[in-house]
């Protein structure tokens, strides 16, 4: 029960995430799904989380006081002192597996599994901006030019828009945009994605945001947006031909539906009127 997106591109990062967690008949419920982590001038970095409410919940809490093994003898890394994005994806990795001893095992014999998923990205220093997706078991993977976004929760009603949109040198104000498209996609087709929203847009080499803001029903950009893309939508579909049923050159179509194929045709069973139909 949830949609977050988080977008890496040259000129900065785009976080969006949703804050529904329940969506029962009689029982709605929201809780913020973003967490910002900010010493400016050192460090930004931005969290958003999805699954189970408590393991996340205490990933989160455990987030700001783990430490991991800085090697070499330096004292012990946590996010507000590692020198690296990596490393504080490292730092989130061994929380999620903190949590998972202390609680998996009461989960699984409660028949509940131990879900959680993670997007941390940010900059740290002179480093460039990075961008982790972190899985349950603490494992996590990289951002890159090919991928530059993830997303974590209900990801396929708004993956669409984000591969025909997003490149590397979108403009930030651009993936904003698409991001919400993505959003509004996902509202449209999933209930247990939810208002209100928070949408976060971080400038390279800042190490510091205000450009965040919370979407609810009333916000009118929102609003636009969710008018306008249906109606645009509908207005490019209506101006694609419709199919015409003309093998190529039997008509004064660029685009027949009928055209030569090596594949054969599906299997036909005729009856005769006399023939009985089992």
């Amino acid at each position: 029960m949830t949609y977050c997106v988080g977008i890496r591109l040259d000129a900065g990062l785009v976080f969006l995430s949703d804050s529904r967690t329940n969506a029962g008949l009689d029982h709605i419920a929201s809780f913020r799904k973003m967490m910002i982590y900010e010493k400016p001038g050192d460090r930004f970095m931005v969290l958003l989380s999805g699954g189970n409410l408590s393991v996340s919940q205490s990933v989160r809490e455990i987030l700001q006081v783990e430490k991991i093994d800085g090697g070499e003898g330096r004292e012990g890394v946590t996010i507000w002192n590692c020198e690296s994005l990596f490393d504080a994806a490292r730092v989130l990795g061994s929380a999620v597996r903190r949590v998972y001893a202390q609680d998996g095992p009461a989960l699984k014999q409660a028949g509940i599994d131990f879900n959680a998923s993670f997007i941390l990205g940010g900059q740290i220093g002179n480093e460039a901006m990075r961008l982790f997706l972190v899985y349950s078991p603490g494992n996590f993977i990289e951002a890159t030019r090919e991928t530059p976004y993830f997303q974590i929760g209900e990801s396929k009603y708004g993956k669409p828009i984000l591969d025909r949109v997003i490149t590397p040198a979108t403009r930030l104000d651009e993936a904003a945009k698409c991001a919400l498209v993505s959003m509004d996609s996902t509202l449209k087709s999933n209930l247990s994605v939810g208002l209100p929203l928070d949408l976060l847009v971080y400038r390279k080499d800042a190490l510091a945001s205000d450009d965040f803001v919370v979407i609810d029903d009333k916000n009118p950009y929102f609003q636009m947006i969710r008018s306008t893309w249906g109606q645009r939508l509908r207005e490019v579909f209506e101006g694609i031909d419709d199919p015409q049923w003309l093998e190529a050159g039997g008509g004064d179509t660029a685009h027949p539906l009928r055209v030569p194929s090596t594949r054969f045709p599906p299997m036909k069973k005729i009856t005769t009127p006399d023939e009985k139909i089992v």
